[in-house]
C-alpha cells in the first residue's frame, strides 16, 4: 500500500489476500503491481470510485463507450485518469465478477466492447501519457496492460478465496500447481 496514507482493516485484509494469491498461488512476486491491485479492491468497494468518471454535465458514466469517448476529448492528466479508471473498471469486472459481464453490458454499447481488450489498451494509454501524478508509476500501467489477463485472473482466485472456507478461517488455499 501507499506508505503516507493510514489503511483500515478491509485494505489490509485485500492487501494480505492479494498478496498471498500472486506470490503463493501465481509465482508473481511484483509488490508495487500487488499494491495496487489490493487497492483497486479496496477503492472499488465504495460505488462512487466505480462511477468516478463524469462527463462535462457531471453525470457519471457508466458505460466503458461513454468512459471511451469521454477520454478521447480530455489531455493531460485527466486524460491519463480517465484511460487508468477504464483499465480498474474493466479489470474489476473481468476478474472478480466476470459472470456480471453479460448482465452490464446488455442493452448498452458495451455489448459491443471486450472489456479484456479495452482494458489493455486503456492501460497502455495511460502508461503513454506524461503526468504531473507519480501514482501509479508509469511501470505498473505497462505491467497492468501487459498482463492483464493474468491479473483478472488472479483477482478471480482472490474472490474465490475471500468466499472459500479457507478465506475465513485464515488457512492458506492449495497452490494451483506442484513443481516436480
Amino acid at each position: 500500500m501507499y506508505p503516507s496514507r493510514r489503511t483500515t482493516t478491509l485494505e489490509r485484509y485485500f492487501a494480505g489476500l492479494t498478496e498471498q494469491t500472486f506470490e503463493t498461488r501465481l509465482g508473481v512476486a511484483d509488490p508495487p503491481l500487488i499494491d495496487y491491485i489490493s487497492g483497486l479492491l479496496a477503492r472499488f468497494i465504495h460505488m462512487d470510485s466505480v462511477r468516478q468518471v463524469r462527463n462535462l454535465a457531471g453525470r457519471p458514466l457508466d458505460e466503458v463507450a461513454e468512459m471511451l469517448v469521454e477520454g478521447r476529448e480530455r489531455l493531460g492528466d485527466a486524460k491519463r485518469e480517465v484511460h487508468r479508471h477504464i483499465g480498474d473498471f474493466t479489470l474489476f469486472w473481468t476478474g472478480v465478477y466476470p459472470e456480471a459481464v453479460p448482465k452490464l453490458t446488455r442493452g448498452t454499447k458495451d455489448r459491443l466492447l471486450d472489456y479484456k481488450t479495452e482494458g489493455k489498451r486503456a492501460y497502455f494509454i495511460a502508461s503513454t501519457i506524461d503526468s504531473t501524478e507519480t501514482e501509479p508509476p508509469r511501470d505498473v500501467l505497462q505491467r497492468l496492460s501487459h498482463d492483464f489477463e493474468l491479473c483478472a485472473f488472479g483477482l478471480g482466485e482472490v474472490r474465490r478465496h475471500w468466499e472459500s472456507k479457507e478465506g475465513r478461517s485464515g488457512e492458506a488455499p492449495p497452490p494451483l500447481w506442484i513443481d516436480s
